[in-house]
């Protein structure tokens, strides 16, 4: 958990960082983001214009084609990752959500994959699905030299498939704007980031009446096992709203034994590795997809718990029970169990 707190409070940091660089004074060379016209460092003469596969195997020119004049969100993923690359897909899932149509039209989403040896358009396709990832976010694949140099270009030069950055880039290549963001603060505030890539946008936002500004503050959960719903868990899973990468967690605790559910929390990896039937048919229903191992400890496992518990007592006490909702959801679910 301490480890999982550390995470979130760098990547915080990291997305002040990049709002401060978006609304800044131009970088300088050699940072991490940039301001410069489109015939300098981040434009045309910078921005590699290979080939790429999407997840429908179609083709296009990675400048010309999916860079060129456009506003950009941009992210590094692999497959295969049982780390931080689902969640920050789940939670990027959210944040298209909530930008609705503009996602394909205003703004477009690259999920770039790190190991294109192994994600071909299938296995880039499969992994889209899984998510309900919507129009106008591609996941993109193509020669490994020619993913490589776009790694390059764009900051991601680890060494490892384990070690890459897992920051998103938000770029609007009209102006020269670049800026690193983080998927792992609070969303609105990374749909608000996603929003001002649009300088109209943002000059309305700042003529706007505090009341019709987005940025709000964030609500503050009413116990521990609440806020860990909502920054580990949320972005794959529901309770008593239906299945979303995961399955709806209405009831987890009547189905599954507290010591089982308590193990797969603290090490789901773990789990499989030593092939238990539930976890291993679990990956199988949910198109492959492992929940990471985000270093949950017993006692924080306990307040997840704890938190599905409540959250099931007080819908299965309300008296009128719409569809989706406590029964509905038992029905439906009644073979799932947490992450």
């Amino acid at each position: 958990m301490l480890r999982w707190l550390s995470l979130t409070r760098t990547m915080i940091c990291i997305a002040l960082l990049g709002i401060l660089a978006a609304w800044g004074p131009p970088a300088r060379a050699g940072d991490g983001f940039s301001s410069a016209p489109q015939d300098s460092r981040w434009g045309q003469s910078y921005l590699p214009n290979v080939e790429v596969l999407d997840q429908d195997g179609k083709a296009f020119k990675f400048y010309d084609d999916l860079v060129k004049d456009k506003l950009v969100v941009i992210n590094f993923i692999y497959t295969t990752c049982t780390d931080i690359c689902p969640l920050t897909t789940a939670r990027l899932a959210m944040v298209q959500e909530n930008l609705g149509d503009v996602i394909g039209r205003d703004i477009f989403m690259y999920s770039i994959t790190i190991d294109p040896e192994h994600d071909g358009p299938k296995e880039l396709k499969r992994h889209a699905d899984a998510f309900h990832v919507g129009p106008g976010w591609k996941f993109l694949t193509g020669k490994p030299a020619d993913i490589a140099l776009i790694r390059y270009k764009l900051g991601e030069r680890s060494k490892a498939l384990s070690q890459h950055r897992h920051e998103i880039l938000l770029g609007n290549t009209k102006t020269g704007e670049w800026s690193r963001d983080s998927a792992f603060g609070d969303l609105e505030r990374v749909t608000f980031n996603i929003h001002s890539l649009d300088a109209k946008w943002r000059d309305r936002v700042r003529t706007a009446s505090p009341s019709q500004s987005s940025n709000e503050a964030m609500v503050v959960a009413n116990t521990p096992g609440e806020a860990l719903f909502a920054k580990a868990c949320a972005a794959c899973h529901t309770v008593g709203k239906g299945e979303r990468v995961g399955p709806d967690l209405l009831g987890v605790a009547k189905r599954r034994e507290r010591a089982w559910l308590t193990k797969f929390i603290v090490a789901p990896d773990k789990m499989l590795a030593q092939k238990d039937p539930t976890a291993l048919a679990l990956v199988t229903q949910y198109k492959g997809l492992q929940m990471p191992n985000l270093q949950i400890s017993e006692n924080d496992a306990g307040d997840l718990i704890a938190y599905l518990e409540m959250r099931t007592y007080a819908v299965d006490a309300t008296p009128a029970q719409a569809p989706g909702s406590s029964q509905h959801a038992h029905d439906h679910e009644h073979d799932h169990h947490h992450h």
